[in-house]
């Protein structure tokens, strides 16, 4: 059946609307994390800051890895191979318990890469108390993540949406209680946020866990039957998806990663800036984010019939809401950038005024590379659809690496920019990869069509 492009919008926001609220509201972890950072002083705040983007360095790594969970099962679903799925699910989880364990161990051993790159003393040391506890979350992080991605590409997301709500108001209460010393609770600082975070984690892993056992329609998928049996076969199919996509993922986030240690080299305050306005933007990407989600189900269950023109139109649908969103939310940036950075400072306080100066100057920057963002995203979500992922792996290598941290260190440090220079290199690397993975789309759809139609 040939779907209009309003009845593929329809379609495609069933899956992002409320992949959307669930991304937005485990991004609010981070983001309460750190407002009440900000709370307990701009130290805490630079460090703990800094300590969450190494966790989401590793985390997102890891889902990087395991993403081949989503566009095969969705190809299996758009072919009617029933029995496929509920191996390629249960397969996905075997990796993430092989992930998780070395990453443990590297994440709980970061002080002399901290020393090495500059860091502040204090800086360390708060960074490293975070880390310790939030190690204990990578886990249920990522096998939140398979799960996720299993039931998405089956199209049924609603209860997504509705776990992380959940977790996410567990999780405030939890900051405040362990943060602050309420409730009874001892006053915890930077270590109860933590434990406060890893708790939500597995909230959402043993919830999500406990609904798709539940949940009969999803029983004729048999998804933990014989759990305990490796299919070698089935991990190479996955890791040859999803390798190329983990690697991407160390490469584009591994850049905001050492964006961040940049900053951290040219002061605290800066650092504490720059810690704002990322989990601002963070908070922000998640929509796109979960639009490369729904574009790679989307592109992956049309991939599975063999109907190219719905293909095309479903990257379409997804890139263009993702810009336009994109393009909504840098606007508010660019409008409120001093009302945002109070959530996090107190602005009358004269210690705070350096930050709020840089603040303000990189919201501005980053209101307009939001659109970059967001575009290079989601196409590679398209690509994902498609399980092309090797060559956008060494495009994203070139533009994230060689083109945006390039740039950064240049701007960053050897012009007046400071670290308004280190975010315009970055969003220079952006829109490398953003021309990149537009330019592969239209080579692999190409390539794609000369391929056979699936037959159930």
């Amino acid at each position: 059946m040939r779907f209009s492009m309003q009845a593929e919008a329809r379609e495609f926001l069933k899956l992002a609307v409320p992949l959307a609220g669930a991304q937005t509201a485990q991004a609010a972890t981070g983001f309460v994390d750190t407002v009440m950072m900000g709370w307990l002083g701009q130290d805490v705040l630079a460090a703990g800051g800094l300590a969450t983007m190494i966790f989401m360095a590793f985390m997102m790594t890891g889902v990087g890895l395991i993403s081949g969970v989503s566009p095969l099962v969705a190809e299996a679903y758009g072919a009617g191979q029933t029995r496929r799925i509920g191996q390629l699910t249960r397969q996905g989880l075997w990796i993430v318990l092989l992930l998780s364990i070395p990453g443990m161990l590297f994440i709980t051993h970061l002080n002399g890469v901290m020393h090495w790159s500059g860091q502040a003393d204090t800086t360390i040391v708060l960074s490293d108390a975070y880390l310790n506890v939030m190690a204990w979350g990578l886990f249920p992080a990522i096998a939140f993540a398979t799960l996720r991605g299993c039931i998405i590409a089956l199209s049924q997301a609603r209860p997504i949406m509705l776990i992380v709500v959940a977790a996410t108001l567990f999780n405030i209460l939890g900051d405040y209680g362990l943060g602050f010393g309420k409730w009874g609770f001892p006053a915890l600082g930077i270590t109860g946020l933590a434990i406060a975070s890893i708790s939500a984690h597995w909230i959402m892993f043993l919830s999500l866990l406990v609904y798709m056992l539940w949940h009969k329609p999803l029983h004729q998928y048999s998804l933990f039957d014989s759990l305990h049996h490796l299919k070698p076969r089935i991990l190479r199919q996955l890791l040859w998806v999803g390798g190329p996509i983990g690697i991407a993922a160390v490469l584009e986030y591994g850049l905001y990663l050492t964006a961040s240690f940049f900053m951290g080299a040219l002061g605290t305050p800066i650092l504490a800036a720059h810690q704002v306005v990322s989990q601002t933007v963070l908070v922000l990407f998640m929509v796109p984010l979960a639009m490369s989600y729904a574009a790679t189900v989307r592109v992956g269950q049309w991939f599975g019939q063999r109907h190219w023109p719905q293909v095309r139109q479903a990257a379409l649908v997804s890139i263009g809401l993702a810009v336009l969103f994109m393009l909504t939310a840098g606007i508010a940036l660019l409008a409120y950038p001093q009302q945002i950075i109070g959530l996090y400072l107190d602005l009358n306080d004269p210690a705070n005024g350096e930050a709020l100066n840089v603040g303000i100057s990189i919201m501005k920057i980053a209101a307009f590379g939001l659109v970059l963002d967001g575009l290079q995203r989601t196409a590679n979500g398209v690509l994902q659809g498609l399980q092309d992922t090797r060559i956008p792996m060494v495009l994203g290598t070139i533009a994230y690496w060689g083109i945006g941290l390039t740039a950064s260190y240049l701007l960053g440090f050897y012009t007046p920019l400071s670290g308004a220079g280190v975010w315009i290199g970055t969003y220079i690397g952006l829109a490398a990869a953003s021309i990149a993975y537009l330019w592969r789309f239209q080579k692999v759809m190409v390539r794609k069509k000369s391929l056979p139609v699936a037959r159930s």
